[in-house]
């Protein structure tokens, strides 16, 4: 189960304001509930990816995927099932399409 909000929210919603804006108009935690469920990548200050299905995040960015993937640099490196990443960790989170 994922927390729900914090003092911190406001701050961890600007990393994914322009995203938000770009994806027609709503707001960050619009968008954030709209894509539980869906493939998304997750960037990491170190420059890797996590791409996945989200399953829950919480108001610090701490974020779980299920069927995740690790990637650097573009090329897979390692397949995990359950991930959990913590939230100061993370760039950005974006949408991907829907895995064939």
């Amino acid at each position: 189960m994922c927390l729900n909000t914090s003092d911190t929210t406001i701050f961890c919603l600007k990393k994914i304001l322009l995203l938000a804006i770009m994806s027609r108009r709503q707001t960050p935690n619009e968008f954030l509930q709209q894509i539980i469920g869906r493939p998304v990548v997750v960037k990491l200050n170190s420059g890797v990816d996590y791409r996945g299905v989200l399953a829950c995040l919480d108001g610090y960015m701490n974020i779980a995927l299920e069927q995740s993937e690790e990637y650097l640099n573009g090329q897979l490196k390692n397949k995990y099932g359950d991930a959990f990443i913590r939230g100061n960790n993370v760039l950005y989170i974006s949408t991907q399409k829907r895995r064939g």
